[in-house]
């Protein structure tokens, strides 16, 4: 059964706010003890709590903290940031593959279109007909299919002559 979404505001009622901190932290650090397990990763969380007098928690623990922490800051500064990512480059790297999918896809219904041609023409269309641009393209199509042809007649003879 699907949860409702929760609106995102701060809560009011002090005993409400409280009770939603420990539940969410407790299904917090079980994430990241999933997380760590699963992926063989070390990780580390730091929650610091809206109490004035409480402590930060640390999780596994203060120690292990403390040592993941260091561990990252003694790593050069490029290898800190080098998978990190800013909005702005997220979508730029998303933008750039959408680019690509859509220059793939017209590239394949161009071939689709030109192959249309083709039958058209071995179906009786007059060569009249068809734009001097889609001749050019169904000339370098034909042969890229007649060297594919060719090519794999030459495997398929090798393999003939093998057995």
């Amino acid at each position: 059964m699907a949860r409702n979404r929760v609106k995102l505001a701060y809560i009011e009622n002090n005993a409400a706010r409280k009770a939603s901190y420990n539940k969410r932290k407790k299904g917090l650090l079980k994430k990241v003890n999933e997380l760590s397990t699963l992926c063989g990763v070390e990780a580390c969380v730091v929650i610091y709590s809206s109490a004035s007098d409480a402590q930060p928690e640390a999780w596994p623990s203060t120690v292990a903290a403390h040592r993941i922490l260091s561990g990252f800051k003694a790593l050069p500064a490029v290898e800190q940031s080098n998978r990190t990512l800013t909005q702005e480059t997220l979508i730029k790297q998303m933008i750039g593959k959408a680019e690509e999918r859509l220059k793939k896809m017209r590239e394949e219904n161009r071939r689709m279109e030109l192959t249309q041609i083709m039958f058209q023409i071995f179906s009786g269309r007059p060569l009249n007909t068809v734009k001097r641009e889609d001749l050019n393209d169904l000339h370098m199509l034909i042969d890229q299919n007649l060297n594919a042809i060719d090519i794999r007649l030459q495997m398929l003879n090798e393999s003939f002559v093998l057995q």
